[in-house]
Order: structure tokens, then C-alpha cells, then sequence
């Protein structure tokens, strides 16, 4: 397999990034001096990768098993980091947040989670108009922090190629700290059950959970009473994703790698292509095509089986297990119309995809104060329809990609903290879209871990010895 992908990938890479510059780019910065972006590129060029090919071959790996159904993915992070929010204690409520998740899905999945970052690198976003208008006065949207600023200014809204190497430079720092984090205690396996069981004991309205919690603690001690301490227990692999939307800084950080002369978008181990960006035509999918990372397509409610069968063979012609993972993003009122077809048309092609359900994109809504804002209901009810349609068509449903902090938010309303539109200005933090706070992340994980534990299908699987 290695030597045909690399006779089919390798080429030389001046020119596979040259064809991304022909086609049609969407959802790009009107950067206002190209000299500027000329001198901002040929110095990300110079910087070293933000990760490796081989650690993105070992995910890529990873995501092969959430493609068979021997895995599943857990992806989540912010909607949009932003360089101010990008703090130590800020990292670490995150990872330990999706720490947290990952054991309650191992255990309701009984198989290895694998766990994905919305993080070092997801600092800009796609908006549905480029201008935006408040008081009668006309700016340039806000794309981010890699772009432009949140201040509702005419400074403040330029775009800055220079926020380029900021994104560089705060993502590297973000990566060092999650391998810290996910090397070191942080990521004990006993520490984070831990807090879960805090987490639990510290609301009524969670007592539900108590019984797998409890199952979880006897399956610990058991096995800590039998002399089992692996080291997966101590540490965890953790890996980096964001969308591939300014293509001046993915080509600008995409390396040929050493071992196999094959090109790899250095900036994180997984890149996705937005719904707003997947045209078959255009730049981006160009791009996903010429890189050897794991990539993933976002799939809304409007996607054609046809659609979803010619993105498989642009994105990975020789069907390499874990190379293309789809993520549905549908609405809890479409899911279960929208997605059968696509599933059961890829399916019935013999091509091998993870299968991933995004319940946060199309249950957004505006609440009457403005806010963009989400119904924790709605999530749960997508991702509730994501496994029926997988049940029906005995599909694999593969996991969660989520946008959420570790932090005590009130962005999207309800969960069993009650949040109601009236709390939603006293702790509204983010720069773009509304996220799932700590608690209503815990509590999504342990009702998604209970669907999982109740597949007719499922059966037992050695959790211990396979990688964390």
C-alpha cells in the first residue's frame, strides 16, 4: 500500500501546490497588500512543522479502526481560539474536559477513543457574509483571529497577514502544552475517572450516571488489585485538527517528508474541508487531495450521494483505510432524512469512511437578545438520530465532533444546569459560535456512552491494551 500511494502522491510538490492557486478559493481573506502576504508566506516556509508526517501516518492508522468500527472518534475543541484565550489554564480545562469524555465513551463503547483537538491551528472561520452591519455602520466581517480583530472597528477589522505567524507561534506554544498535559499526570486515568465521579456526586440531576460510574471505579480497582498498571494508563496520545481554510498559510506549512517524499500539511495531524469550502472545483478540495494526512469533509443537509461518492474519489482514489472521515452536520430535524442515503450509497460502493456526527452546526438559532445560540436538546437529539440511521443500515456510527470549552460558559442553553436564554450575557466568551460548557460536555459523553452500551450489536472488547 505505501509504495502505491506513494507512486500515486509523489510529485513534485511545487507543482501540486501550484494547481491549488488555479481553482476558485472560497471563504479567503481580501488581504489588502499582496507584498505583505508574499513576505508573511516565504517566512512561515522557513519555520519547522508544527507536527509530523509520522505522527499523522499513526493517526491516519487510528481513524482506519473508526472506519471498521473497531474505534471511535472523539474531536472537540473551541468554535474559534482566539490568541487572548489561548492561556495555559485555559488549554488545560480543555484537554482535561475530552480526557474526561474519552473515559466515559471507552467504557460505554468498549472499544479505543481516539482523541482529536479542536485546537493549535483552528483560528480562523468561514462567515456567511463578508461584511457585517451594526447601528446603520458597514465592516468587514470578523474571520478570526489569524485574520482580523473581534472589535467592531475600521482598525480593528483590516486584515493582517501578520496574524499569520501569531497563529504559528501561539499554535506551537498550545502544542507543548498538550503534550505535557497528555504525557504527564494530567492524563492518569485514575485522576480522570476522579473527576468524573466529582463531576457525578456534585448534582442531583446526574444521579443517573452513578451506575456506570460505580462500574467503571470496580473495574479500576480490579484491575489495580491484579497488578495492572500500563502505561496507557498514564499517558494518552492526543492529536491536533482544524479546518484548512486560509490556504496561504496550509501551503506555506506543508513539507515533504524525508522518509517518503510525500507531502504533509504540517500545521496539524488532521485537516477538514467546511461545508462552505467543499466544492469539488474549488482550491480547498484540491488541497485535501494533495496532502498525506488524514483529511475529513464536512457533509450538510443539501449533500448528494453522488456528491459524497465523488469527494471519495478526489480525496483517497485508492480507498487507504482512515484517509477520509465524513462528519455530518445535518440539524436534529434532518439527520434522520438527510443521512441514510448518503451512508447507504458509500456503503453499498465499498468504500471505507469513518462516519462522524457533528451536532452543533445545524442547530444553531438566534435568541431574541442576538445571540447565536444552541439547545442542548437539539445536540443530543442529532446525535441520537446519527446512531439510529447507523442502527437501521448496520453501519459503524463513528464518533463525535463537537465544538466546546472546558470552561463555565452559558452559550448554549439547557442541559441539566438549566441554562435559559436570560443567562445566556453572563458568561457568553466566544468570538464565533456557541459552545458546550464543561458540564454540558460531561453530560452529553455519559448520554452518548449509554446509547453506545445499548448497540444490540456490540460486543465486549479489550479497552486495556490497546492505546489511549
Amino acid at each position: 500500500m505505501r509504495s502505491r500511494l506513494r507512486t500515486h502522491f509523489l510529485r513534485p510538490l511545487r507543482r501540486t501546490l501550484g494547481r491549488v492557486t488555479d481553482r476558485p478559493a472560497a471563504q479567503q481573506p481580501d488581504w489588502p497588500d499582496a507584498a505583505v502576504v508574499a513576505e508573511v508566506v516565504s517566512e512561515l516556509r522557513t519555520l519547522p512543522p508544527l507536527v509530523f508526517a509520522g505522527e499523522c501516518d499513526a493517526l491516519k492508522e487510528r481513524l482506519g479502526a473508526v472506519a471498521r468500527g473497531e474505534a471511535f472518534l472523539l474531536q472537540g475543541g473551541d468554535c474559534a481560539e482566539t490568541f487572548a484565550a489561548s492561556t495555559a489554564d485555559g488549554i488545560r480545562n480543555t484537554i482535561k474536559t475530552l480526557l474526561q469524555m474519552a473515559v466515559v465513551l471507552t467504557y460505554g463503547a468498549r472499544v479505543p477513543v481516539v482523541k482529536v483537538g479542536r485546537i493549535a491551528g483552528q483560528f480562523a472561520k468561514p462567515r456567511s457574509s463578508g461584511m457585517e452591519t451594526r447601528d446603520g455602520v458597514s465592516l468587514p466581517s470578523y474571520r478570526g483571529d489569524a485574520v482580523n480583530g473581534f472589535d467592531f472597528t475600521p482598525e480593528s477589522r483590516i486584515p493582517d497577514p501578520r496574524r499569520l505567524l501569531r497563529v504559528y507561534n501561539t499554535s506551537a506554544a498550545t502544542l507543548n502544552l498538550v503534550r505535557a498535559f497528555t504525557q504527564g499526570g494530567l492524563a492518569d486515568l485514575r485522576q480522570v475517572h476522579a473527576w468524573n465521579q466529582g463531576f457525578v456526586r456534585g448534582n442531583g440531576a446526574h444521579q443517573r450516571y452513578e451506575a456506570m460510574a460505580r462500574d467503571i471505579d470496580r473495574a479500576l480497582a480490579f484491575m489495580h488489585a491484579c497488578g495492572v498498571d500500563p502505561e496507557a494508563f498514564r499517558t494518552v496520545d492526543f492529536y491536533s485538527s482544524h479546518e484548512a481554510l486560509l490556504l496561504d498559510y496550509e501551503r506555506a506549512l506543508t513539507r515533504t517528508d524525508s522518509r517518503t517524499g510525500l507531502p504533509y500539511d504540517t500545521s496539524a495531524h488532521l485537516v477538514w474541508v467546511g461545508e462552505r469550502t467543499r466544492d469539488l472545483d474549488g482550491a480547498h478540495i484540491e488541497f485535501a487531495a494533495g496532502i498525506s494526512n488524514p483529511v475529513a469533509v464536512k457533509l450538510g443537509p443539501t449533500t448528494t450521494p453522488d456528491e459524497a461518492l465523488a469527494l471519495i474519489e478526489r480525496l483517497n482514489p485508492l480507498r487507504e483505510p482512515g484517509r477520509l472521515t465524513f462528519v455530518s452536520r445535518m440539524g436534529s430535524t434532518k439527520v434522520r432524512d438527510a443521512l441514510p442515503a448518503l451512508v447507504d450509497k458509500v456503503t453499498a460502493s465499498g468504500a471505507l469512511v469513518g462516519w462522524v456526527c457533528d451536532p452543533m452546526h445545524g442547530n444553531t438559532f438566534e435568541a431574541p437578545d442576538g445571540r447565536k445560540t444552541r439547545r442542548f436538546d437539539d445536540v443530543i437529539d442529532e446525535v441520537l438520530g446519527f446512531f439510529e440511521v447507523h442502527r437501521a443500515l448496520g453501519t459503524h456510527p463513528g464518533g463525535l465532533h463537537m465544538e466546546l470549552t472546558g470552561d463555565d460558559v452559558t452559550e448554549c442553553l439547557g442541559g441539566s444546569g438549566g441554562i435559559g436564554e436570560s443567562d445566556l450575557p453572563i458568561r457568553y466568551q466566544t468570538a464565533c459560535d456557541p459552545r458546550l460548557n464543561h458540564q454540558q460536555s460531561l453530560e452529553l459523553a455519559f448520554l452518548v456512552a449509554e446509547m453506545l452500551a445499548s448497540r444490540s450489536d456490540q460486543e465486549p472488547r479489550n479497552v486495556v491494551d490497546g492505546p489511549r
